[in-house]
């Protein structure tokens, strides 16, 4: 967009085509929240909705792990389909739109943060039941066929991600022993692979939305590829994102035997807890060496905000992790 003006412009002109000649724009706002786009707000008295849009409109050079965002918009629309709670896409952005890459859909009501959800009282009710609901929202999203599914989705497995990680990890040229022997015992103990499945990719609070009731939608597919589907269950496991509550292994708020338990029922499959063990450890060693990239983007100044330098600093804390499950590790 050139300015402000065309930018307001373009966003009442998307609004009226997309809900009526009769409906017009009456306000619209940048929400806080989501680290690689823009989410903004727009709403009348009548609808309620949210754009996710490339920064500035224009989708840059970026992560190729990341699908972009009309290949996001057809990921929620199939998982819509397949039964998983998901905002509705209401339109894709074209070029006419003036507006750049995104996606407009339907606003869900309920809250991402993970404080609130593991600690206040309106959501007590709903942390008994999340872990199953995740369960099969999860079964869900790995039954979505993959024929029609869009072109960018990458086949990504275990040992493609450790071959990645290790390679960004020695450009580093930062040893950490702990790294060093988890990468070792990860090699040595790979399970076999299973077919691959639709992955959501970063399964864990902060992209789910939750109200008293639980589960309401499953957000920012961005990281969906092709994979094996105890990646996106043990992601949800990694001690990092239990926010403090570590003695609840999935997401800080649930138990294990419950998520698989509602998984196995819907899908058919047999995984127990010792399934899910690899892979929790191969989320948090991914997740150390992204703290790593987070503060070299913080140390060499390409991002020399506060929360990269504070998140790099949280790689001590995925060490202490990763020894605490190497301890309890199933050769």
């Amino acid at each position: 967009m050139g300015n402000n003006s065309d930018f307001e412009t373009g966003l009442r002109t998307l609004f009226t085509r997309v809900f009526g000649d009769s409906q017009s724009l009456d306000a619209f706002k940048r929400l806080s929240g989501g680290a690689s786009q823009e989410t903004w707000a727009l709403s009348n008295s009548s609808h309620s909705s949210i754009l996710r849009r490339a920064p500035g409109g224009t989708s840059m050079a970026r992560s190729s792990a990341a699908i972009g965002l009309p290949a996001e918009a057809k990921l929620i629309e199939a998982a819509g389909i397949a039964g998983v709670p998901v905002p509705k896409v209401l339109h894709v952005l074209a070029p006419d739109d003036g507006l750049g890459d995104g996606f407009l859909m339907s606003r869900v009501i309920g809250e991402t943060i993970a404080r609130p959800i593991l600690r206040n009282d309106e959501f007590a009710a709903a942390r008994t039941i999340l872990a199953a609901q995740c369960g099969n929202a999860l079964a869900d999203i790995h039954s979505i066929p993959l024929e029609g599914l869009p072109s960018e989705l990458q086949l990504s497995d275990g040992l493609t991600q450790i071959a990645q990680y290790e390679e960004i990890y020695r450009g580093f040229d930062v040893p950490r022993p702990v790294f060093e022997l988890t990468l070792q015992w990860l090699k040595s103990n790979a399970p076999e692979p299973l077919d691959a499945v639709l992955v959501h990719g970063d399964f864990r609070l902060g992209n789910l939305m939750i109200d008293e009731n639980g589960l309401v939608a499953v957000l920012d597919w961005e990281l969906a590829h092709l994979g094996d589907p105890r990646e996106d269950i043990a992601w949800l496991c990694v001690n990092s994102w239990r926010f403090g509550q570590s003695q609840n292994r999935v997401g800080g708020f649930g138990q294990i035997d419950d998520l698989l338990n509602a998984y196995n029922e819907k899908r058919g499959t047999d995984f127990s807890s010792n399934d899910i063990d690899w892979w929790e450890m191969l989320g948090t060693l991914k997740w150390g060496i992204m703290c790593m990239i987070m503060y070299e983007a913080f140390r060499s100044g390409a991002d020399p905000s506060v929360e990269r330098a504070a998140i790099g600093r949280r790689v001590s804390e995925t060490e202490i992790d990763l020894i605490n499950l190497l301890e309890t590790a199933h050769a």
